[in-house]
Parts: structure tokens; sequence; C-alpha cells
């Protein structure tokens, strides 16, 4: 990643980073990175799924806009982040790292860069736009490393509803995960 430069760093959660960061941060806040859009459009061969059983998850599509959470890292915590970012978001490289500006929702309009993982729509991972009926059929099947992928969806839907992000694929898919699994505590 070489368009960083050091000292603080903002990175941009919109799935599980919302509620599974994983790093300290100094600063939590809502926020949103225009030219991207939350999507289910990758198929998880690790974390909630395998290659012979995948499960899907999110990923920053282009066009659009998404909201989410900007995290800041202290600068002294910024390249061990990095470092676990990498790790774990660019195990299979389905994710790419780019540093975009996001405006930070605190009511100033205060607008950051911040370290983003955007989708490689050629990579093999990428589902692209499903159907919901087979998104389900995907997410009730997915079991990973980092655990069962009906509660990935619920508990991000679950954090969205807290920040006021209502995405209605998501909760058409996170009610009829309610019935299968119930959402995590």
């Amino acid at each position: 990643m070489t368009d960083l430069e050091d000292g603080d760093l903002w990175v941009f959660g919109y799935g599980s980073l919302m509620w599974r960061t994983g790093f300290d941060s100094i600063d939590r806040r809502p926020a949103k990175l225009i030219g991207a859009h939350r999507s289910l459009c990758v198929y998880s061969h690790n974390h909630r799924g395998t290659p012979e059983k995948p499960g899907l998850v999110l990923g920053l599509d282009r066009g659009g806009s998404c909201r989410g959470v900007a995290f800041l890292v202290e600068a002294r915590n910024a390249k061990s982040t990095l470092a676990y970012l990498q790790e774990r978001e660019l195990i299979t490289k389905v994710y790419r790292e780019a540093v975009r500006p996001v405006e930070l929702l605190d009511g100033k309009r205060q607008r950051v860069r911040a370290l983003c993982y955007l989708v490689d729509r050629s990579h093999v991972q990428y589902a692209g736009k499903l159907a919901l009926e087979a998104q389900l059929k995907l997410v009730n099947q997915g079991i990973g490393k980092s655990g069962a992928n009906p509660d990935y969806v619920i508990e991000t839907v679950r954090h969205m509803r807290e920040l006021g992000i209502r995405d209605e694929a998501l909760e058409w898919l996170s009610t009829r995960l309610d019935r299968v699994r119930p959402p995590a505590d």
C-alpha cells in the first residue's frame, strides 16, 4: 500500500469491520463512501464458507455510495493495523486495497482519506448481483473459520440498524435467516 502517508490512519468499515474490528481505534464515526456500494457479492471460501460450500459476504462494489463507520487509528498503531487488515481482508485477493475520500457524518461534513477494501470484479470469488433466493441458499450453507455465514449477515444487519442504515435486500435475507438461526448477542 503506497497511497498512505505516515501518521494516523482512517479505516472505512461497511460489513463485519463495523462490529468485529480486531484493531484499536481512538475514534469511530458514521461515514459515507462515494463511488462504491455495499453488496453481498463475494463467495466466501475461508471466513464464512469453503471452496466446496461457499458462503456469501459483503464487498464494496463500484457505483453508488455506502454508509458505514470510519475508524481512526493512531499513527503508532497504523502499521500493525494495516498488517492485520491485509492478513484478514487479502487472504484470497478478492479485495483490493484503496484509499478513498470518505465523508464523516458528524455534522461537520469533514472529508478524510480512508483505507477501504474494494471487490475485484475479475476475481473468481466475485459473485456479482445474485437473486435473493440464491443469496439465501449460499448464506444458509456457509460455515468457515470465522463462523456461520447466517450469523455474519444477521450481525451486520443488526449493526446497520443501530446506525440507522437500511438495506432492503439484507433486511429480507436477515428475516429469513432469523428463522434458521437466532441472532448472536
